[in-house]
């Protein structure tokens, strides 16, 4: 129990650097007009180049079966679906919640709830890039 727990901080700590980097290139993207889907698409990516690299050296043991470009297609297959929980998350936030409850609007400027969107969004793909990659690219005992 105490391995998963040091590999779970481990996992939050890549976490958090990673969506750092998601964060960053999102805001970043969404302050100078580039459409949400699209920063969303951008950050998301460069963030998964980085999350494989640390959490292959720091989080996950590799197994010793499959090699270094199927563990990395593996890896970016399982990103991909995260990305798109990430996408449609951001999708309903805003396309279908926010742009049809007048009261959301009256309470949040459009960039204040793509951010509460994005956070979500964050929270949810963390907990299933959690899972599929012990499941699918940790070695197993």
């Amino acid at each position: 129990m105490k391995k998963l727990i040091d590999q779970i901080l481990k996992f939050g700590i890549v976490g958090v650097i990673c969506f750092f980097v998601d964060f960053g290139i999102y805001t970043a993207c969404n302050f100078i007009g580039v459409p949400y889907l699209i920063s969303g698409f951008l950050g998301f990516v460069v963030s998964v180049v980085t999350n494989y690299l640390l959490s292959m050296k720091y989080v996950f043991v590799r197994r010793d079966d499959i090699s270094r470009t199927r563990e990395f297609v593996t890896f970016v297959i399982l990103s991909a679906v995260g990305l798109l929980i990430n996408e449609i998350i951001l999708y309903l936030g805003m396309d279908v919640i926010y742009k049809n409850v007048a009261a959301l609007r009256g309470l949040f400027s459009v960039h204040l709830f793509e951010t509460v969107s994005k956070l979500f969004a964050t929270g949810v793909v963390m907990v299933y890039n959690f899972i599929s990659r012990k499941i699918f690219l940790e070695k197993k005992d």
